[in-house]
């Protein structure tokens, strides 16, 4: 079984956000590789998260297919504010969120305040999704 580390939503990028996310959306996980999971626990489609840095597999925080319906899907918002730094361009979360996080792009800032306020603002990520 995978070893799971604590991190704070507000450090979370690429694969570790995306699996953080898919976690507030409900996916399951396979037990012994979590790296792998289902879109709904009675769903036997599995997709990879590692793969997100190759360019496959589920990746909400970099993809538009993906992050662009779970906005629609939250009625969420993303939106780029000027003057801060290039790591905290935007801000975004779901409706109703009461936090907004931030972010270097619109869907990492929106799937950072997304799992902040489904999950909390500190997160169990497998420890080899860890850059």
């Amino acid at each position: 079984m995978t070893e799971l580390i604590e991190v704070r939503v507000s450090n979370l990028v690429g694969a570790p956000l995306d699996w953080a996310v898919a976690m507030a959306e409900g996916f399951g996980t396979d037990p012994e590789c979590r790296t792998t999971i289902w879109r709904t626990r009675t769903d036997p489609t599995s997709v990879s998260i590692i793969g997100a840095a190759l360019g496959f597999g589920y990746r909400p925080s970099s993809s538009w297919e993906h992050g662009g319906q779970l906005i629609d899907k939250h009625s969420g918002t993303a939106q780029h504010i000027p003057g801060l730094p290039d790591d905290l361009h935007y801000a975004g979360g779901p409706a109703g969120a009461g936090v907004w996080c931030y972010g270097p792009t619109a869907l990492i800032a929106f799937c950072r305040g997304l799992v902040n306020h489904k999950l909390g603002d500190t997160v169990q990520v497998p420890k080899e999704l860890m850059p």
